[in-house]
């Protein structure tokens, strides 16, 4: 019973710290120059970059055990010799967990991390000290030393059956490189004997934590012993700042915690919480008797669904742990997703598309009546359906015991789940290689959750989760994640809203804010009509690229009048650029159309800025602005581009192949373009790049489904990521940067672009290739329209003979529509 008692005290004193054991940002900061420490000196210390030190005190991202320890470690210190500006609590926190002590009332501060384990393990396994001599003091009890215990990679503690502690010989649930051993300081005087202390651990952990291979090791003190004979350092005094050309003295140099959490490490967590992958096909095999899986590697499951229902199939599910890890800290684990083949459809019982409301499933109506005796039987079974009920993307769930998620979702093929949306699934694929397929895309992107479109916004709020655990004097509740929108939606401004939103409903004529992606031609000069061709040239994912680093609205909106533009704030700002002169010869980066402006007229944040780049002076008249900003969307950008950079690879484009062999590129391309390559990574592609496209899109979604009347509120809007500023600021920052490419490669090669759709701009050209537009006089490729694979660069889109071109521009039609060869519309648009 006190075994039992102790392995429980033991597992809530290992509770994980929320983030509140670190300070705010802008403290760290503060504390880290106190010291006279660089970034890069913190950063060779904690074996990590520069760049991450900069995140964390930017507060846009946190560390991560091991490393969150050692890091509050160093803060503490510091602040316990330079104090802080801010409420000490996290201090509290952090001399709490033993990371920082003070001794005998003095503010020198003694660090509390581990010796070395074989030091700690010497001293376990030492004979007993001889009794003590009558006359003579009894030698002291050494004082428990703490220790680092052994942690998965997502920062929880490796547990496994109790065995006896190295240190006390009480039974201990926890390791310590693989070794019994209790959290430190919580070691009981032992009365084992030395040969049950020292007999190693009997048993292997339990399956319900990675293999111990996996985790952290034990950290290493943070400053050497001096050598023998030497004489010992002197404590390091309060800093002070040198006299130029001194060199300062620093503390010996730290034992570096352990390395950075990789893909490997994340890698090794999911195979342990989720042995089966994130999604599984379900099919009837060959014989017909029974239902077979297959894994999202396209290998078959050992086992299947045993019976012949739906819940059935969700409850196979969840007992073989299918599902995927989470993308945050504060985030949550993906759940299952169970694909039903055409076949396994009917095995189950479920109907296919038809017209038939009362035996069919009706597109139209978007989910089985709930009369159905499918749906009933799930209800009956204690599992529930969302709104959307049971249809192409299903979710089914039970009620939450003990705060574990149960939920099931379902991707039925055959009621079209994967012929739109985004979806560009091959006809006839084996259901191996859909497993693939859908695997590939869950491993560089997410779990399919619905359309590309709906995945894309599932993964904005993955990588940013709105809210946190937060620890109180009363217990925990909900908090903010720095980075993060709210979870509570707010409105939009009135200009920014659709024509049918209710704020719109009183909104003057000219009172929107207009943001849509180019659509513009004008007529050819004699020089470009006496060329040839007529070359296309589209920038890869240009929405995508748009969005890294930029800010980002995380409040409502303010209004405010004549008020001073920051280019800072994120906001609509009503002013007038008509006075602004543009190269005649370009559309006007300020309207959609290309064309002049007239007057004044709302525009974001990114094309204010613009102007003002251009020349502009102006003076904003009224303004929406956002006080509170950042990347929101950062993770979502980096995280998707390489799933995209990842695919191209696959199909054969590295990084660099454009910069070594422009040739070869050009050539991988094309060939990807007439659908040369793995059918499943090109469907990857695919998939990928209307994610990033309609990600966007949904920040301001419409009304959707018939009778709707205009004025009334619908269900997007209560969504915290429906924002159309959002919108128009990626659009707008896309349009400035191709238009200010454009303006380069004007500069650097007297060409211009005479109609441009979207990302895809076509020039005349004395030749049918990309080359031909792209190389300077001098023999080399400029760089301001570049080719390469990268988001944000260029590729071949398409090229026509001029006299085709004279054509459409006399019918007035936007040639870069039709610049691929066949005449068909770009597949970026």
């Amino acid at each position: 019973m006190s075994d039992d008692l102790f392995a429980s005290i033991d597992a809530l004193l290992a509770r994980p710290k929320p983030v509140e054991d670190l300070p705010v940002p802008a403290e760290r900061e503060r504390l880290r120059k106190a010291g006279e420490y660089t970034q890069e000196e913190l950063a060779t210390a904690l074996r990590t970059r520069r760049e991450t030190i900069v995140r964390w005190e930017a507060g846009t991202t946190e560390p991560r055990p091991p490393k969150r320890e050692v890091y509050i470690a160093f803060l503490a210190t510091l602040a316990l010799q330079h104090g802080t500006v801010e409420p000490s609590e996290w201090l509290r926190l952090a001399q709490t967990a033993g990371l920082v002590r003070t001794t005998g009332g003095s503010r020198t501060p003694q660090p509390a991390v581990a010796p070395a384990l074989p030091a700690v393990l010497a001293a376990a396994e030492a004979p007993a000290a001889p009794a003590p001599v009558a006359g003579q003091p009894a030698p002291s009890a050494p004082a428990a030393q703490p220790v680092m215990l052994d942690q998965n990679p997502d920062g929880s503690l490796v547990m496994a059956r109790p065995a006896p502690c190295v240190q006390c010989g009480q039974p201990s649930v926890y390791r310590a490189q693989g070794h019994p051993m209790h959290l430190g300081g919580f070691c009981r005087p032992s009365t084992a004997p030395a040969a049950v202390r020292q007999q190693p651990d009997p048993v292997a952990p339990t399956a319900v934590a990675p293999p111990a291979a996996s985790a952290a090791p034990v950290a290493q003190p943070r400053q050497a012993a001096p050598a023998a004979g030497s004489a010992a350092a002197p404590s390091r005094p309060a800093p002070s700042r040198p006299a130029a050309g001194s060199s300062r003295a620093r503390k010996a140099p730290a034992k570096k915690p352990a390395a950075a959490q990789g893909p490997a490490d994340w890698e090794q967590a999911a195979a342990a919480r989720f042995p089966a992958g994130p999604l599984a096909v379900l099919d009837v095999a060959p014989s017909g008797r029974s239902l077979v899986a297959y894994l999202a590697d396209g290998t078959q499951a050992p086992t299947a669904p045993s019976g012949r229902t739906l819940t059935d199939v969700v409850e196979w599910a969840l007992e073989n742990r299918l599902g995927s890890p989470r993308l945050h800290r504060h985030g949550k684990d993906g759940d299952a997703l169970v694909v039903l083949t055409d076949t396994a459809l009917a095995e189950l019982g479920l109907p296919a598309m038809g017209r038939d409301e009362k035996k069919d499933f009706v597109p139209r109506l978007g989910q089985l009546p709930k009369t159905h005796k499918t749906v009933k039987a799930v209800e009956k079974a204690g599992w529930q359906l969302t709104q959307r009920g049971l249809g192409p993307w299903a979710r089914i769930y039970r009620t939450p015991e003990d705060g574990k998620r149960q939920c099931v979702q379902l991707c039925v093929p055959a009621w079209g789940a994967l012929t739109s949306g985004g979806w560009n699934i091959p006809d006839s694929l084996a259901p191996q290689d859909l497993a693939r397929l859908l695997g590939t895309y869950a491993k560089r992107v997410l779990t399919p959750r619905g359309s590309t479109s709906v995945s894309g916004l599932e993964l904005v709020t993955a990588l940013r989760p709105p809210t946190r655990a937060v620890r109180t004097e009363t217990g925990w509740t909900s908090g903010p994640v720095d980075g993060s929108r709210p979870k509570e939606a707010f409105d939009a401004a009135p200009p920014e809203v659709p024509d049918m939103h209710p704020l719109a409903q009183n909104r003057e004529p000219g009172g929107e804010l207009v943001t849509e992606a180019w659509d513009w031609h004008r007529n050819l000069t004699d020089q470009e009509a006496a060329a040839p061709f007529a070359v296309g040239l589209d920038v890869n994912t240009a929405f995508l690229a748009a969005a890294g680093r930029l800010a980002l609205p995380l409040s409502g909106p303010v209004h405010e009048l004549n008020p001073t533009f920051d280019p800072k704030i994120p906001g609509s700002w009503l002013v007038d650029l008509s006075h602004l002169d543009t190269n005649p010869l370009l559309p006007s980066p300020f309207t959609a159309d290309g064309t002049r402006p007239t007057g004044p007229a709302w525009y974001s944040t990114a094309k204010v800025a613009y102007a003002i780049e251009l020349g502009a002076r102006p003076q904003p008249l009224e303004g929406w602005l956002r006080h509170e900003s950042g990347p929101y969307l950062d993770p979502w950008h980096k995280h998707l581009r390489q799933g995209y950079l990842d695919t191209m690879a696959a199909l054969g484009i590295p990084l660099t192949l454009a910069d070594t062999d422009p040739v070869a590129y050009l050539e991988k391309m094309e060939a990807i373009k007439a659908g040369q390559g793995d059918p499943a990574e090109l469907a990857v592609l695919t998939a990928i790049k209307q994610t990033a496209k309609g990600t966007i899109g949904k920040m301001r979604e419409r009304p959707r489904g018939h009778g709707y009347t205009p004025g009334e509120r619908w269900a997007a809007l209560d969504r915290p990521t429906w924002d159309p500023l959002m919108r128009a600021l990626v659009i707008d920052t896309a349009t400035v940067n191709l238009h200010r490419k454009l303006r380069r490669m004007a500069a650097h090669t007297g060409l211009h672009a005479f109609a441009i759709l979207s990302d895809c701009a076509v020039f005349a050209s004395p030749g049918p290739g990309a080359l031909d537009i792209l190389t300077k006089p001098d023999g080399t490729l400029t760089t301001s329209l570049r080719l390469g694979v990268s988001p944000g660069l260029v590729k071949f889109e398409g090229s026509r003979p001029m006299p085709e071109i004279v054509e459409m521009l006399a019918d007035d039609t936007n040639p870069a529509r039709h610049i691929k060869t066949g005449g068909i519309v770009s597949a970026d648009e």
